[in-house]
């Protein structure tokens, strides 16, 4: 990475990255890198978004070799808030064998309250006396990758529905804490305001 420094309003710094790939990635896998990258500038240098380059520089597989043979690139990981995303869809529309397929080996689930669960059928009938139906209200997504194998990814906002007696809830605030690894939900945390509103 390359640091340089100017008389820029709001900032002294406009890092630039010059990242290596393989071709064969996706635009959208790269505009992906590009943006990864820009944050991660941000959590160590003081500068602004705009301050920060990111350049890509694409070779052919014939200008790349590793132990005297050349190589193709790996396939782009999926977005892991995507994953997520699919996942709470489906389950909200009671689909359990569309969200099956989002998860992976040995998932488990936290959920105020209850023991830990590992299979969504365990999810429903530990909801089932406890509210007729339950929606999600998006206000943001965010994903992480650490020194582990797996991504984190929050999802926060509000969630609706009906209580068993059929009076309408609304505005409670969540936030799941999600581990993706291999493009496959491990772990689902789960915290809510649900037992405050009702009590």
């Amino acid at each position: 990475m390359y640091y340089k420094k100017y008389n820029l309003p709001g900032s002294d710094a406009m890092p630039i990255v010059e990242l290596h790939l393989l071709k064969g990635y996706e635009d959208a896998d790269k505009t992906r890198l590009g943006e990864a990258l820009t944050d991660a500038v941000r959590l160590v240098v003081p500068a602004t978004p705009e301050a920060i380059t990111v350049m890509i520089h694409e070779r052919s597989p014939a200008q790349y070799m590793r132990g005297r043979i050349p190589r193709n690139p790996a396939p782009a990981l999926p977005d892991p808030a995507l994953i997520v995303r699919g996942y709470l869809d489906a389950m909200e529309a009671r689909d359990l064998d569309a969200a099956r397929t989002f998860l992976g080996r040995g998932f488990v689930m936290h959920f105020p309250g209850a023991p830990a669960m590992h299979d969504l059928q365990q999810l429903i009938d530990w909801s089932a006396p406890r509210y007729r139906e339950v929606r999600k209200t998006y206000e943001a997504a965010e994903a992480f990758q650490g020194a582990a194998e797996a991504a984190t990814v929050y999802m926060r906002g509000t969630l609706s529905g009906v209580w068993l007696d059929g009076t309408a809830f609304h505005a409670i605030r969540f936030i799941d804490r999600f581990e993706v690894a291999g493009g496959k939900i491990i772990k689902q945390e789960v915290w809510n305001d649900m037992a405050e509103v009702r009590a």
